[in-house]
């Protein structure tokens, strides 16, 4: 290599499912003259660019958000200059790909520091955090370390994706409330990974995890006036289903498409619940029923709907403004105490029958569904009008999702209805008593495995008088949650800016998905609550742009983030992988059939590094050290070995399986999961 990477260090930190993440990487200039070399890395699409900077010939270079209107000249400077402006684009499902580059001089170094935020979101009973490790090159000093801290205890962790082991779940243990996660792979490893080479790993690490939930009323902490609420309430009854699917099964539907559709249909059916009621679209230039009202979900209605589904043939043009309307005229003939209604539309392009126009189209949705449920866009390929999909389903307090062209597109459009499967809340209310510029606070419906987050500021800082509540309707009542379940924890000063960043972060999102709804005044004074928030805390959003600054004389980038609208390309789907069993360790323990010599000092702070060799019944090489972490009357709950190993197939390069320990770290490689309790 012509520039050679010298350090290449991720660190995220988790703090109460807010994650902060900062990517690091030192290269060299090897040859005799000035060269320009490139730092490009890829992040989740949820998150916000907060800061990035380099490090030049002993000065920091720091880039600075403005205003896209600000940046624009700039902007329109590098166009011109036939440079690629748009710094950041959509790279697959989840990820966007952040790119610049600077001159360094000869034998000269230059240390790139990137860092952004995101909120994990909680889909299925679990959060997850996504690590994208891509040197470009093997590295010596590689590192990647998860550090996950929540005051509300760690109900179980997980680790994922291509540069891992699916592993198995760890033993709940209610008083841990930090873990900690690492992956250092030697130069060896990250040349010789199925899918690796001569650019090293390219692959990545999820951390997989949920939380304890002791109250009803949830996680509410609070400093410096700003306050976070978690509302997960579990332990309720889910409510049945009245639920529409309406089938897109115009001629662009052909081939795979709707072959995976029917798929998808036919395992959805099968998770009926027998109190569930449904019924069944489909819809070219007309409008196709399975029964024209909604019926239970008993067997023999089951048994014929799959038979409808298998049956689903694509043709003619699209006409989605009739079919939803229909779908919502079965709801509304169908009301039922004590239930929970859904519309599901399915569609893969723009309408082109019927009423075509799409603020129509929106208005006449929005009249029908009239606030009393949510409907569900799911936009199919790489054709569809998303922001269309989206904005009516902002309209109708549901949600838009993208279903990429691939080999597991089915798999995608089953895992959504997961999420909306089982309703367990509706018409939710969060109220805060002493509280005030509040995220959002009605929410249609709350689903088994999801979460609700709430955040806002404390009037006057007065958390004495500060009361929260919920109220909800449940399976056959009107239920409040109330104070008299948990407590407002104040929390230090460690956590003032964290706190208020959520804050921060959600109350962007939200300004931004009502500058989508809005028009005219109303539109432009949201865009502007928007923006000032987005440069008071620095983040890189569809209103702002970062300016990369760069030493005297070089061009200067200018950094947008994409819409979700865009098109995008899909990713082949992640291969899974083998589970390796573990072995609960006491305080002084050894691994059967190998040389083991690890112990706990639980009366020394600090970290313990123990060596042993040993492969937990796996035939291995030599591999990696093992760290336990020890402190003051802190016990070791729980921990085990996240193995490496080749794959014959997958997205990326990477390691999955095997594993053993030795204190040189020289051939093999280690993820170690550890929890400390207090």
């Amino acid at each position: 290599h012509l520039f050679h990477c010298e350090i290449f260090h991720i660190n995220s930190t988790v703090t109460s499912r807010y994650a902060t993440t900062v990517i690091t990487s030192r290269v060299a200039n090897r040859m005799d003259d000035s060269k320009e070399i490139e730092f490009q890395v890829r992040i989740p699409k949820n998150a916000f660019i907060s800061k990035f900077r380099m490090f030049i010939d002993g000065q920091w270079y720091n880039g600075v958000v403005k205003g896209k209107e600000k940046a624009q000249q700039q902007y329109t400077e590098a166009v011109s200059r036939g440079q690629s402006a748009g710094l950041v684009s959509s790279v697959g499902r989840t990820l966007e790909e952040f790119k610049t580059a600077v001159t360094v001089a000869a034998h000269k170094k230059v240390t790139f520091e990137l860092t952004y935020e995101e909120l994990l979101k909680r889909k299925l009973g679990k959060y997850e955090l996504q690590i994208h490790a891509r040197p470009m090159q093997p590295v010596k000093d590689f590192k990647v370390d998860v550090y996950i801290n929540e005051k509300a205890g760690i109900n179980f962790i997980d680790i994922k994706g291509g540069l891992s082991t699916n592993a198995l779940s760890l033993k709940p243990v209610s008083s841990c409330f930090q873990a900690w996660v690492y992956f250092y792979p030697t130069e060896d490893q990250q040349k010789t990974c199925d899918g690796c080479g001569e650019q090293g790993m390219n692959g990545d690490l999820v951390i997989v995890y949920d939380v304890n939930r002791d109250s009803s009323l949830g996680d509410i902490k609070s400093s410096a006036g700003y306050f976070v609420h978690h509302f997960a309430p579990s332990s309720l009854s889910r409510i049945p289903k009245n639920v529409v699917f309406v089938i897109d099964q115009s001629g662009s539907m052909s081939g795979r498409k709707m072959q995976q559709t029917r798929i998808a249909l036919i395992h959805i059916l099968n998770d009926l619940a027998e109190d569930d009621h449904f019924g069944l679209i489909t819809f070219d230039s007309s409008i196709f029923h399975w029964k024209r009202e909604l019926v239970q979900a008993n067997k023999e209605n089951l048994e014929s709907a799959k038979t409808f589904a298998l049956n689903i043939n694509e043709r003619g043009a699209t006409d989605i403004n009739a079919a939803v309307l229909e779908g919502a005229r079965m709801l509304n003939a169908h009301p039922r105490e004590g239930s929970a209604s859904i519309v599901i539309l399915l569609t893969d392009g723009d309408p082109t029958s019927g009423v075509t126009n799409l603020e129509l189209i929106q208005s006449n949705v929005r009249r029908d569904i009239a606030d009393k449920f949510p409907l569900y866009c799911l936009g199919f390929g790489h054709d569809v009008n998303f922001e269309f999909l989206e904005k009516m389903s902002l309209q109708n307090n549901g949600v838009a999702r993208r279903i990429y062209e691939d080999s597991d597109a089915d798999s995608q459009l089953k895992g959504f209805y997961d999420e909306v499967a089982t309703p367990l809340l509706t018409d939710v209310t969060m109220i805060y008593n002493g509280g005030t510029n509040l995220t959002q606070t009605n929410f249609s419906q709350y689903y088994n495995g999801s979460e609700i987050v709430v955040a806002g500021q404390i009037t006057d800082n007065d958390i004495e008088t500060f009361t929260p509540q919920v109220v909800a309707i449940s399976r056959d009542r009107r239920v409040t949650f109330s104070e008299t379940n948990a407590t407002v924890e104040y929390t230090g000063t460690d956590f003032d800016s964290h706190i208020q960043r959520v804050w921060a972060y959600l109350t962007v999102k939200q300004l931004l998905e009502k500058e989508l709804l809005f028009s005219g005044p109303e539109k432009e004074n949201v865009k502007k609550e928007a923006l000032e928030l987005s440069l008071k805390y620095s983040f890189v959003t569809p209103l702002t742009s970062m300016v990369v600054t760069k030493p005297l004389g070089e061009n200067t980038d200018v950094l947008h983030k994409p819409k979700e609208g865009g098109t995008t390309q899909a990713l082949p789907s992640p291969v899974g992988h083998r589970p390796l069993s573990r072995k609960g360790l006491k305080k002084r323990t050894r691994l059967q059939g190998h040389v083991s010599s690890l112990a706990v000092r639980g009366q020394q702070a600090g970290w313990l590094m123990q060596s042993g060799v040993g492969g937990l019944g796996y035939r291995v090489r030599p591999g990696c050290m093992l760290g336990l972490i020890c402190s003051y009357n802190v016990m070791l709950s729980s921990f085990f070995l996240l193995t490496v190993t080749r794959r014959s197939q997958g997205v990326s390069g990477g390691f999955s399986g095997r594993t053993g320990t030795h204190v040189h770290c020289s051939d093999m490689n280690t993820l170690v999961y550890i929890f400390y309790c207090i």
